[in-house]
């Protein structure tokens, strides 16, 4: 089975990139023309067709639960387990609006995604005081704007044998200074379609995410951080024992 996983790991690279070459001349395009209202329009057409397109042509299927527990009209902090790279797709697959990704400013080296990743995340500029206050600023200013910001709270993919890593601070610090409440989503069942963090593995599958009921920050201070990142760890863990 382990050569058949990898061989359609390479299909799904094929798909993903040709995807991408026949879709980025019209993101250039809409980048350089359309007014910045659009960007969101941008964003959802990344979010709700690009990735129905891929998981379709890759035969992987989703089971999503617990969406009458977000509402659209409300900006979030989304934040979510991190176990392979598909991870991305799959969190953007399973929220039915759009958001901006909190991506390190070193993605934007990268050719051709480089471009993409400037216009659809949020830059983080930890260099200096000011970088890192001038990106608060606009994750700021990108909440006011109505939309969402993910984050992973694990910093990275979990190779582990634990359900969770440690969580970093960043994402709760964020939502308690922004005040806007915390949306938690986690995904079950992805090791079945990708069983690593890395290289090649994939094969057709179901996958399931859970949404928990977000949690409000309002009134919080810094003082409460380490009680908010447990709550989100608890809610979590509980839908990973299911």
């Amino acid at each position: 089975m382990t050569i058949f996983r990898k061989l359609w790991a390479i299909y799904g690279i094929l798909v993903f990139f040709l995807l991408w070459l026949v879709l980025f001349p019209f993101y250039y395009i809409s980048f350089l023309l359309f007014p910045r209202p659009w960007v969101w329009y941008i964003i959802w057409f990344s979010h709700q067709i690009y990735t129905r397109l891929y998981f379709g042509l890759t035969f992987v299927r989703f089971k999503i639960e617990g969406l009458e527990n977000i509402d659209l009209k409300q900006p979030y902090i989304i934040v979510s387990n991190h176990l392979t790279a598909l991870d991305f797709m799959i969190n953007a697959r399973a929220y039915p609006s759009v958001y901006k990704f909190l991506a390190k400013k070193e993605l934007v080296k990268v050719p051709l995604f480089g471009f993409i990743v400037r216009k659809l995340c949020v830059l983080v500029d930890r260099s200096s005081g000011s970088s890192r206050s001038s990106s608060m600023k606009y994750l700021h200013r990108t909440l006011e704007e109505g939309y969402s910001v993910f984050v992973y709270p694990e910093g990275t993919r979990n190779t582990t044998s634990d359900p969770l890593l440690p969580f970093h601070k960043g994402a709760f610090r964020i939502a308690i200074e922004s005040g806007k409440p915390i949306a938690i989503q986690t995904i079950l069942g992805v090791k079945k379609i990708s069983n690593q963090a890395s290289g090649l593995d994939l094969w057709p599958g179901t996958v399931r995410i859970i949404w928990s009921k977000p949690i409000e920050t309002a009134g919080l201070t810094m003082a409460d951080v380490e009680d908010l990142s447990d709550r989100v760890r608890r809610a979590m863990l509980e839908k990973l024992g299911n």
